[in-house]
């Protein structure tokens, strides 16, 4: 693992909008670039929700010559895109056509900019809760395999499922085009043993969200929640991981958005140091 690799989750480096821990910054998105650059962070994960989906910069063409624009003026790069427009959009609950053609225009212009991983949540409105769900996501997500081999991209699935289960569900789907989200605060709520999750899938994952959380409750800054960091750490440095490490933590109250991320990341380098 390398300092390198670590990055931040599109909208952390703005104001919260309507309450929401995470949502597209709108006002602000091309703030975010300079705000990254000024505290040396060179990674984004882009983030596409329902809310205006088809005007999303990443989905227009003058918004993705913008981006590639901003990204080579602050030298930063933007490796994966989070898709909670699916999340809220499970094609098992609403037109499985519409999704599959936005899921389409995503990669088209993730292949633009050079993102090459697309994370899937199946959590929360999109969880797999029963063998239809499995069936129905195996089914639309394998109609996408030729998108994705077309544009050499991979998904990240990211799911609340137990380590064997998460297993099972991975073994249906070929390793050189869907991989792993792991989601470091998501597992430390669900009260699951790294150790456990990494024997289970450790070799497919291939994105990692990191952010703490209570045991049952929700995001909290680094190191106060749940969180098993130095397991998780030790477990990646295991594997040899050389993916992306993407800050999805606790926001800041007091506004001071740049501060805390640049705090965060100095912890996340100590972890690092510690499983070496």
């Amino acid at each position: 693992m390398n300092s390198q690799f670590i990055g931040f989750m599109q909208g952390r480096l703005s104001p919260i909008r309507n309450g929401r821990i995470q949502s597209f910054p709108w006002e602000t998105w091309e703030e975010e670039f300079e705000t990254a650059s000024r505290i040396q962070i060179r990674k984004m994960e882009w983030t596409i929700d329902s809310e205006n989906f088809d005007s999303n910069p990443l989905l227009t063409s003058a918004g993705n010559e913008k981006i590639k624009s901003l990204m080579s003026l602050v030298n930063l790069e933007i490796p994966s895109v989070t898709c909670d427009y699916f999340m809220e959009n499970p094609p098992w609950k609403t037109d499985p056509d519409g999704i599959f053609r936005g899921i389409e225009s995503i990669l088209t212009g993730m292949s633009e900019i050079g993102a090459k991983i697309l994370v899937i949540p199946l959590v929360d409105n999109s969880s797999l809760i029963d063998s239809k769900s499995f069936s129905h996501a195996f089914h639309f997500f394998s109609r996408v395999s030729d998108l994705l081999g077309a544009s050499d991209l991979k998904i990240a699935f990211e799911t609340d499922l137990g380590p064997e289960r998460f297993a099972d569900f991975m073994s249906e789907f070929a390793e050189e085009r869907y991989g792993v989200n792991y989601d470091i605060g998501n597992s430390a709520s669900l009260g699951f043993n790294p150790t456990e999750e990494f024997a289970a899938f450790g070799p497919r994952v291939i994105n990692v969200h990191v952010k703490d959380r209570a045991l049952g409750g929700t995001t909290v800054p680094l190191g106060t929640g749940n969180a098993d960091f130095q397991t998780v750490f030790r477990c990646l440095n295991d594997l040899g991981y050389v993916g992306n490490l993407i800050m999805q933590t606790a926001r800041a109250h007091d506004g001071k958005h740049a501060e805390v991320l640049a705090t965060y990341r100095e912890q996340i380098v100590r972890w690092m140091e510690e499983a070496k």
